[in-house]
């Protein structure tokens, strides 16, 4: 009897000393980030309204760096603006599986804001008279204007700023659970995460996430708004588009277009955010040999 007692001890003590893998180590996958290639994010928006009406407004207003044209097929066509190394992607259409309430910053869900950063508000101002609309409503050198389409855009002026400064973007997400969305971004998609900040403008807090010269800001009005997950979302360029595949299936993600190729040469996978905004990741020719290149921040 003593000596099973001593046995079992034994191998009580032997058990609890052997290492043991933790099952969240096990199921957590690594974040996407080291397969980013571009230093910085592309943002597109969808729109109705005369294509010459947004391309005056990004182009001659905002004065952005006019891209060519990319045809899509069948008549479709993407207008593309530069800044830095981003890219500002227009398209007349809006898909039928996709949600498309408007409303306040405060009221809707989705991305809905796009930062510009300008170095003079006089000449800003300006050229949204020069093309017929209101002057901007600076406050503490930022000011909120809608486009053609309806939504919104915040210009900020920085008098003085490094060239550097006007290279960057900035797109502002309205979530239903801040907690869920900061962790697709920080612990899936791998940004750079930066102090939260109080916004006055909006009354809350809000929580930057980085990659290059593009940031994400998270903020959120509580749950229950409609849920805006059509008009505008985030492309990544990204150096192995199955290397997102396999770290989205191990996370559980939603995907809502599976891995393929869809253009000669293009390589993608489209996956939604916790609240159905689009994050979908592009593999190119280019960002499949070439080195990745470099920004300032």
């Amino acid at each position: 009897m003593r000596t099973s007692c001593r046995l079992l001890l034994t191998f009580v003590l032997v058990t609890a000393l052997l290492p043991v893998a933790p099952v969240a180590a096990q199921q957590k996958a690594d974040p996407v980030a080291p397969l980013l290639w571009q230093p910085s994010m592309n943002i597109f928006r969808r729109f109705t309204v005369d294509r010459a009406k947004m391309i005056e407004f990004y182009g001659k207003v905002l004065a952005l760096r006019p891209l060519s044209t990319f045809e899509l097929g069948g008549g479709s066509q993407m207008t593309r603006f530069g800044v830095g190394t981003s890219e500002i992607k227009l398209t007349a259409s809006l898909p039928r599986d996709r949600q498309y309430p408007s409303g306040g910053v405060k009221e809707v869900t989705g991305l809905r804001v796009i930062t510009f950063f300008f170095p003079d508000e006089a000449q800003l101002t300006a050229r949204f008279k020069a093309n017929g609309y209101p002057a901007p409503e600076f406050h503490n050198n930022r000011a909120m204007v809608k486009d053609p389409a309806g939504e919104w855009v915040e210009l900020v002026v920085a008098p003085g700023a490094p060239a550097s400064t006007f290279d960057r973007i900035e797109v502002g997400l309205t979530v239903s659970d801040i907690e869920k969305s900061r962790a697709f971004y920080r612990e899936f998609v791998g940004l750079e995460e930066l102090p939260p900040v109080h916004d006055a403008q909006l009354g809350t807090t809000k929580y930057p996430y980085r990659h290059g010269t593009t940031t994400v800001n998270l903020w959120s009005f509580g749950k229950g708004l409609p849920a805006n997950t059509g008009t505008s979302g985030i492309q990544y360029v990204v150096s192995d588009a199955a290397g997102v595949d396999v770290r989205a299936k191990a996370t559980n993600q939603k995907i809502d277009s599976a891995l393929g190729f869809t253009l000669p040469g293009l390589k993608t996978i489209w996956l939604s955010d916790p609240d159905g905004v689009t994050n979908y990741f592009a593999e190119t020719n280019q960002s499949r040999t070439a080195p990745r290149p470099t920004a300032t921040r």
